[in-house]
């Protein structure tokens, strides 16, 4: 199965094809392997660059569009107009090919990359009770935080100030690299969504063809010009 998986939840515009199929036993229930794959942080380069990128990855790997099997998008959380290419690009080709379009929350598929890596530092805990904090960049000084236990997410996402984040449980931290540092936690090097680790999130949705949920973004927020807009109004008093 070839997917597609794009995401623009994080300064990273990332996309990538993936190859998906079962895995051999139970300890390994699927195999997923990147074809190709392009990331450009640029927060600002979400809309010009996730196409090019796109069909960059298809003439690398030789593939056609119509080659494609399914799209995977990270819904956020993530910053209002960058997250808004990711998905619409995402429904745009899905809608294009006639191919199902699966959402999943973009700190999962950091979480899964972290699961993954098998460059873990030694001083990283991710035993069976231990808990992975995953942080990205929510602006205004604040983070998206999730936590996971396992890979299965057991707390947010939310947004909050660094300060305020409770990280008492969390035995280590993967994500922005100029905001985990806020942390005095043992880092897992894993920063922005992967194409692989955005596929591992609906692994079983795809390889079980299941309907997708409609695509909901995580924006956690009002959009900052609507924060802006409402500020005018309070100065003004219109």
């Amino acid at each position: 199965m070839l997917v597609l998986a794009v995401d623009t939840a994080t300064p990273a515009v990332t996309a990538g094809l993936v190859e998906l199929e079962p895995g051999a036993d139970v300890a390994n229930p699927v195999r997923a392997r990147t074809v190709a794959s392009r990331v450009r942080v640029d927060p600002r380069a979400h809309a010009e660059v996730l196409t090019p990128q796109i069909l960059e990855c298809l003439s690398e790997a030789g593939r056609s569009r119509t080659e494609v099997d399914a799209i995977v998008v990270g819904v956020g959380p993530g910053p209002f107009t960058g997250l808004r290419v990711g998905m619409a690009t995402a429904a745009a080709f899905g809608d294009a090919l006639g191919i199902p379009v699966y959402g999943v929350c973009s700190l999962d598929a950091i979480a899964a990359d972290a699961a993954a890596d098998p460059a873990v530092p030694p001083t990283v805990d991710l035993a069976a009770d231990a808990e992975l904090l995953v942080v990205t960049d929510a602006r205004r000084r604040e983070v998206y935080w999730a936590r996971y236990r396992q890979g299965d997410r057991v707390a947010g996402p939310e947004v909050c100030k660094p300060s305020d984040l409770d990280t008492d449980q969390a035995t280590a931290i993967a994500g922005s690299a100029s905001h985990v540092d806020f942390f005095d936690l043992p880092v897992v090097p894993a920063e922005t969504p992967s194409p692989v680790g955005l596929v591992r999130v609906a692994a079983v949705e795809l390889l079980s063809r299941g309907v997708p949920e409609p695509l909901v973004p995580l924006y956690l927020r009002r959009p900052d010009a609507v924060e802006n807009a409402y500020r005018r109004l309070d100065r003004t008093g219109a």
